[in-house]
């Protein structure tokens, strides 16, 4: 990350789409899992560093039911972001209440799922932003589990590592690999100002076309 521009800085003026914009500027045009991924909880921008769980579809009784899951909960550090990898499963809901309390007491931001949660209104009380496909009633006991932590895991062939910079809000998700973070943030920050000198100039009478054609910016 840019020395010059902390996560506090990115949660107060970049969002999910400059960043976007930036890694296409950057040829990497593929960061965004081209899923539904909606926010059941929390509407702010979620902005932090990836946490990463690979999960599996189970048949049989669990002899160590929610042994890795409570492991990777546990072990989150603050600015995480739990990604919760299950190929779009939604045998059961692997994400809950109990969970983000937890997740939350030991720093994690929020949480995106590729996959099934339930406790929607409850986590909607505690302002917990979570991303899913969508809702189920089904517990994960005996249906899914945590097969794999702090492993690189892809959602819709887009690839999550560990400590990578994801961005998540109402327009989608969008994951920063590590290796270029520095060349996305700082072509997003001054995207966002130009974006803003762009917009004052519309409102304040300049056409589209020729509001483009001076800032190169729309």
């Amino acid at each position: 990350m840019s020395s010059d521009i902390t996560l506090a800085m990115m949660r107060e003026s970049l969002y999910a789409a400059v960043v976007a914009d930036a890694l296409d500027a950057l040829g990497f045009r593929h960061q965004s899992p081209r899923v539904c991924l909606k926010p059941y909880s929390g509407d702010a921008l979620l902005v932090g560093r990836c946490k990463t769980t690979l999960w599996a579809d189970m048949y049989h009784k669990d002899p160590h039911p929610y042994e890795l899951e409570l492991r990777a909960v546990d072990s989150c550090q603050v600015d995480d972001v739990m990604i919760a990898a299950a190929s779009g499963s939604c045998h059961s809901a692997l994400w809950g209440e109990l969970l983000s309390t937890a997740a939350r007491n030991a720093g994690c931001l929020g949480v995106i799922v590729d996959g099934a949660i339930r406790d929607v209104a409850k986590m909607r009380e505690m302002e917990f932003p979570v991303f899913a496909r969508q809702t189920s009633v089904y517990d994960s006991q005996n249906r899914q589990r945590v097969i794999d932590l702090d492993v690189p895991v892809e959602i819709a062939g887009v690839r999550f590592c560990p400590g990578d910079l994801v961005f998540a809000d109402l327009d989608g998700i969008v994951v920063v690999p590590k290796e270029i973070e520095d060349q996305v943030i700082e072509r997003a920050w001054q995207k966002v100002h130009d974006e803003n000198r762009t917009r004052d100039a519309i409102r304040g009478g300049l056409n589209a076309t020729d509001a483009y054609e001076k800032y190169g910016i729309l």
